[in-house]
């Protein structure tokens, strides 16, 4: 059996954007990206959106996914097609891999905080030392 690839895209509004999460299963393995969209886009505008920016796509680090494979009759796979279409919002996977993320995001923007807080730190203090310096230098 190959492996299974799938891709999906969700448009939804959520207080006060338009936002965006494309999910996508390579080989077992989920990874989710977040879009913001301002107004309300078109899907022509999500279209090109894709087509000119899938590589710029920050998606998050893969986590397992399972899938169920059940060969479907016609008649289920247009009912489920049509619960996919009017169902809002994203999977609980996806939402657990897009709040993984935004966590490990903010720990690396705390680490870069802490790291330049104390470079500032230091150079002040390397400056005080200096005026020190020159103050005594006259007498």
């Amino acid at each position: 059996m190959e492996p299974l690839n799938k891709s999906k895209f969700t448009v939804f509004f959520e207080e006060p954007f338009w936002v965006g999460v494309f999910e996508r299963i390579e080989n077992g393995r989920l990874s989710v990206c977040k879009i913001i969209f301002g107004a309300e886009p078109t899907d022509a505008q999500i279209y090109a959106f894709l087509l000119s920016n899938y590589n710029k796509l920050k998606f998050t680090n893969p986590i397992k996914a399972e899938h169920k494979q059940k060969a479907d009759s016609p008649k289920r796979r247009m009912k489920n097609a049509k619960r996919a279409l009017e169902t809002k919002g994203v999977g609980t996977r996806s939402q657990q891999a897009l709040k993984k993320q935004y966590e490990e995001i903010k720990t690396e923007r705390k680490l870069i905080s802490k790291e330049q807080k104390e470079a500032e730190r230091e150079r002040r203090f390397d400056l005080k030392q200096q005026k020190r310096k020159e103050k005594h230098k006259g007498h």
